[in-house]
């Protein structure tokens, strides 16, 4: 899939389908996505092992993926926009949505972050669990 005229919606909107489909390759079912209330919104609700899991999904594309091993490369992270404003958020649109399901079990915040390689859709993701 080629990412080169995409906007950033389209982008984001493509990151969140990526990961998806890296939760259901780990064991995840996911039970909803794009979730809205009035105080924001949950990009993916999944559940593993009895844990509901509010995913917070932030992606980015570039042109090629960087060169970590020596460090960082210089390029802008998605990993940037996972900060304590947003993910406070996130967690508060959780709770309605705990509570709009009156799920009495376990639940944890996680965040989850796409590097997509404009040219051909490729993605890079890292999973971050239990980021609360």
């Amino acid at each position: 899939m080629d990412l080169s005229k995409s906007s950033k919606k389209e982008i984001g909107a493509y990151g969140e389908v990526v990961a998806a489909k890296y939760l259901k390759k780990h064991g995840f079912k996911v039970l909803d996505r794009n979730v809205t209330f009035k105080i924001g919104e949950i990009d993916i609700v999944a559940k593993k092992d009895l844990v509901l899991h509010i995913v917070e999904v932030k992606s980015i594309a570039c042109n090629e993926f960087p060169d970590t091993r020596y460090g960082s490369s210089g390029l802008y992270s998605p990993e940037e926009n996972l900060n304590y404003l947003k993910i406070q958020q996130v967690s508060r649109v959780g709770q309605w949505y705990i509570a709009s399901k009156s799920w009495e079990g376990e639940w944890q915040i996680d965040g989850i972050t796409a590097l997509l390689r404009r040219h051909d859709g490729m993605a890079r993701i890292s999973y971050f669990p239990h980021i609360v």
